[in-house]
């Protein structure tokens, strides 16, 4: 069987979504099928089965699938580090910050670790549907993309177009791709799907009839824009999240710094309909929340004076409510952070923090990354742990009174530990079976795009 390649034609064209979209619908045509990325850009990490550090995005397209995670998704990771510098991860694990100039004149070194992976899924599985990254036709780094044009040319591809509609220029974005990829690929192109549209959808018509007939390329559907509250990979999609909170009956502030990561630990709270979630990135009253958030960051330090210089640092120091620190934030409750080896600044430092633990955090050179059961807050909960920050008195987690913090990651996916949290501030506080609501949420909205879209051809193109 072929392989597929999603291929946005623009930026943010719902390339994760349309990956995990069309291999449900593959797997459920009876095949076996694993997601794949060869390169990501992103802050959003997931701790994997076998240990390993992947994207967030490839994590729930495997999670969705219901395929072991591992490395192999997404063997090369780019995380956003001091100045031009990213934190490369290869193969699931930190190989050290390079130049971001530096990665890309290195990246020949990369595709040994790429096609290693890709082959290890390809043998394993009857389908890998492989995400781009960005456009595949940035002339000028087209011999620097490793998730479109390699592995479409290096492993021969199907290839499935997606095009925004909402952004504007959807025909020359189409045709534009199109017409600049290499001619090879261009007869791998099985069609174009155009996602996001909103409204009535037979207003399209006429536009599917240009692009079959004047382009030559077959449309394989048009999708309406439908809001998916889950697998957010960047800030964008996070602020697209639509919320239910018209019968909540606690409100909770979640700090929105500049290098925020992990915000995947929020689904939860934005699928429940008792909570009203709302991303404070301004120095405002904190005293309308019964609840105060600060989660995981990129930067701990760098986000930490972020709080200091615009006043937030203030407001939350003299919030007397509950209050919790998930990562990142756990770290910055400590008495000092102290960056000794220069991981996060450009030279060593010692920066203080709100205080409100008595104790250091050390950030030490080898990233601690787990994915196991916890006992945290006098309750079992399952979760991962990913970051450099150690502390000798409170390794894992902190409670005093109405101060929380912990290291571990995606605690609000477990029921008891929110039913316990959510139940001390307001007693009206209704749980839910988060797993099965999730569950749920995607096959609909899964089914609700198969039914708009040309499986058959789909079908047919991978058959051949």
């Amino acid at each position: 069987m072929k392989n597929i390649s999603i291929f946005g034609t623009s930026s943010d064209a719902g390339k994760s979504t349309l990956t995990f979209v069309i291999a449900k619908i593959i797997q459920d045509m009876g095949f076996s099928v694993a997601p794949f990325k060869a390169q990501n850009v992103s802050n959003n990490a997931y701790v994997c089965e076998d240990g390993s550090e992947i994207a967030v995005a490839q994590y729930f397209q495997a999670q969705v699938l219901g395929v072991e995670t591992s490395y192999h998704l997404n063997p090369v990771l780019l995380k956003s580090g001091r100045n031009s510098s990213a934190s490369l991860i290869v193969e699931g694990k930190v190989v050290e910050d390079k130049d971001v100039r530096e990665y890309y004149r290195d990246l020949d070194l990369l595709k040994p670790a790429v096609k290693r992976c890709f082959e290890y899924l390809n043998k394993k599985y009857d389908v890998v549907v492989c995400e781009g990254a960005g456009s595949p036709v940035e002339l000028n780094l087209m011999d620097k993309d490793l998730s479109n044009i390699f592995i479409a040319e290096q492993y021969n591809t199907k290839i499935i177009l997606v095009a925004d509609i909402e952004k504007g220029g959807v025909f020359a974005s189409i045709y534009g791709v199109y017409n600049l990829l290499p001619k090879k690929l261009r007869e791998n192109v099985i069609g174009v799907i155009i996602n996001k549209f909103r409204g009535d959808l037979t207003l399209f018509d006429k536009g599917v009839k240009i692009i079959e007939e004047q382009f030559n390329i077959p449309v394989l559907g048009v999708l309406p824009y439908l809001p998916f509250n889950f697998g957010f990979e960047d800030s964008q999609s996070l602020k697209n999240y639509q919320q239910n909170s018209k019968n909540a009956v606690i409100k909770i502030a979640v700090i929105a710094y500049p290098h925020m990561s992990n915000y995947n630990d929020f689904e939860p709270l934005i699928a429940d309909e008792s909570i009203e979630l709302e991303f404070i990135e301004a120095n405002i009253s904190l005293d309308g929340f019964d609840m105060v958030i600060l989660p995981g960051s990129k930067l701990v330090i760098k986000d930490l004076k972020w709080l200091k210089n615009n006043g937030l640092f203030d407001r939350i120091t003299e919030f007397k409510k509950e209050f919790l620190g998930l990562c990142g934030g756990y770290e910055m409750m400590f008495e000092t952070l102290n960056d000794k080896y220069a991981l996060e600044n450009d030279t060593p430092m010692i920066e203080e923090g709100l205080g409100f633990i008595k104790d250091e955090i050390v950030f030490e050179k080898e990233k601690v990354l787990k994915k196991q059961n916890y006992e945290i807050f006098d309750c079992q909960v399952s979760g991962f742990e990913i970051h450099h920050g150690i502390s000798l008195k409170y390794p894992l987690y902190y409670e005093n009174r109405n101060i929380k913090g912990t290291f571990v990651h995606a605690v609000f996916d477990n029921d008891s530990l929110r039913e316990k949290f959510f139940k001390e501030i307001n007693k009206e506080y209704r749980s839910f079976d988060f797993k099965a609501f999730k569950a749920k949420k995607t096959d609909e909205f899964v089914n609700s795009l198969k039914e708009r879209l040309d499986i058959e051809k789909i079908r047919k193109s991978i058959d051949e």
